[in-house]
């Protein structure tokens, strides 16, 4: 790859997206096949201020020898090492750079219910930490091609050259093919500020999704919460940038409030597993019956992770003529597919789309209908003909979407 774009690139993730300030301790979690990017990433930081860059690898090939042998108990315990890591990441407010190369098969074939027992014992063990950093912090989640990530995208091309051509299309996501990334960035914030004005203006309490695929949808939402697009606030004030790419206008929906079934129009890549064609049917807001062609055991797996992970935690409005979706690629990521059309999550909400948030308990959040859940996955429900009616308080209802993307 062109050594200048990988620096502008790496140039964007920390000071559009993290926003390192000087005196900050950075965490940059990463596997190993990204060690290149993440030192520069690492200059970068170190470059904008930060005090210390402290790595934290993660590796699906080590992680599947553990499923082999160890019980699910044992790789959920947290040792006094991971207990400490939260507590100091929480104790410092720690910057979170998450470069994501990660092998979407990488764990194909390994039982997800132990997968997902071993995840919920270790959050138990260290939940009061990651909960008690919640947007305080900065954080944000980058694409870095790996050859496997590559593979899987262009199976037809050699190694190198798929990942390669992946490049192209990460850097043309993330707009860093734009003679000004930065300034090209700023104009799209602008954009998508300006969409979350309109939808905000409109005081809608419930969205309904229809599409030829079978979707029939009904979701209520809270009154006061926000939708929000582009970049968000710490408590203290701090605009960063959580996803690069990123093209939604998202808001989180009132827990309880779901009726009706909803068709994934993409597969989804979660945890090394890959889910395909599924769906999930709704009753009082939560997940009651779902079924998929493929992975459907990772799906359930999902949806029984803790006592909030079968309800929804987002739903977020993107244009089928996205500029991801423009790229008639798969990414078989989360964080680029979420982006190339509408979608919805099981799991966590946002507690800052909540009107003064920062004057709030997380148990009162909770409380006025913001999901809480140890997981949040984004599953793509856009199509070419989704609808989406908006309701308003006084019940007269708005065209938002139309042939799948805006009506306005």
């Amino acid at each position: 790859m062109n050594q200048e774009k990988l620096r502008e690139y790496a140039e964007l993730t920390v000071r559009i997206g993290a926003v390192v300030k000087p005196g900050q301790y950075v965490v940059i979690r990463a596997n190993p096949e990204i060690e290149e990017f993440a030192a520069i990433v690492a200059e970068e930081c170190y470059k904008a201020g930060a005090k210390r860059v402290v790595m934290s690898w993660r590796s699906f090939a080590v992680d599947r020898v553990g499923f082999k042998y160890a019980s699910a108990e044992d790789l959920g315990r947290a040792t006094a090492y991971d207990i400490g890591f939260e507590k100091f990441q929480t104790d410092e407010l720690a910057v979170l750079i998450w470069l994501d190369g990660d092998d979407p098969d990488g764990l194909a074939g390994v039982d997800a219910n132990k997968v997902a027992q071993a995840r919920s014992i270790r959050y138990q063990a260290t939940r009061e930490y990651i909960d008690a950093r919640e947007d305080k912090h900065q954080w944000t989640i980058v694409g870095v091609p790996t050859p496997k990530w590559a593979k899987k995208v262009f199976p037809d091309l050699a190694e190198e050259e798929a990942v390669e051509k992946l490049w192209d299309a990460v850097l043309y996501t993330a707009r860093c093919d734009k003679v000004d990334a930065v300034e090209a960035w700023k104009a799209h914030e602008e954009e998508l500020k300006n969409r979350c004005d309109v939808l905000n203006s409109l005081k809608l309490r419930k969205l309904k999704y229809s599409s030829k695929n079978g979707t029939d949808l009904e979701i209520g939402l809270i009154p006061g919460v926000i939708f929000l697009g582009g970049a968000e606030k710490t408590i203290d004030g701090t605009s960063f940038q959580p996803n690069i790419p990123t093209e939604e206008c998202f808001t989180s929906p009132r827990r309880g409030e779901a009726e009706g079934i909803v068709y994934a129009s993409k597969p989804l890549a979660y945890q090394g597993q890959l889910i395909d064609k599924f769906w999930m049917r709704f009753h009082e807001g939560k997940v009651v019956d779902c079924g998929a062609e493929k992975g459907e055991a990772a799906l359930r797996s999902i949806l029984t992770l803790d006592e909030g992970a079968s309800y929804l935690g987002e739903a977020a409005l993107v244009p089928f003529d996205s500029p991801i979706n423009q790229t008639g690629l798969l990414f078989y990521s989360t964080l680029y597919d979420e982006n190339a059309c509408c979608h919805l999550a099981i799991g966590t909400g946002f507690p800052n789309l909540y009107p003064n948030f920062e004057k709030y308990t997380l148990e009162e959040i909770t409380k006025f209908g913001i999901n809480h859940s140890l997981s949040h996955v984004d599953f793509m429900i856009g199509t070419a003909d989704l609808s989406i009616v908006g309701v308003k308080e006084d019940g007269t209802e708005v065209q938002l979407f139309k042939n799948g993307t805006w009506a306005f």
